[in-house]
């Protein structure tokens, strides 16, 4: 057994199925962050202006909202490795709210 098995056998079940889904949300964060880009390349000059600036930004939008929870998950990951249940999960809903606020709720108030 190598020493990143022992690593990750010290990890409980909950534990590895988090950082399993963290991985895949940055992996679709990812995607969907990068995704206008491809589509950019390869519809440009195309005429297809407006269905490019629309699914980009819904590209964009959910791919914040992705990175938002990735970097939470990963917030719970770590810190319920090495604090209390209550505290990891109190630090971890304060970064969630975090995002939700500066990255949707405070732009949502200043678009009207």
């Amino acid at each position: 057994m190598c020493s990143s098995d022992l690593r990750f056998a010290r990890l409980s079940p909950g534990q590895r199925d988090l950082y399993l889904a963290t991985l895949v949300l940055d992996a679709v964060a990812t995607a969907l962050l990068l995704g206008p880009v491809a589509y950019h390349r390869l519809v440009f000059r195309q005429g297809r202006k407006e269905a490019l600036v629309q699914a980009a930004s819904v590209m964009a939008i959910t791919g914040l909202a992705v990175v938002g929870l990735a970097v939470s998950a990963a917030v719970l990951l770590v810190t319920g490795f090495v604090a209390s249940g209550v505290t990891a999960a109190v630090i971890t809903a304060l970064v969630f709210l975090l995002f939700g606020l500066l990255w949707f709720a405070f732009p949502l108030t200043r678009r009207r």
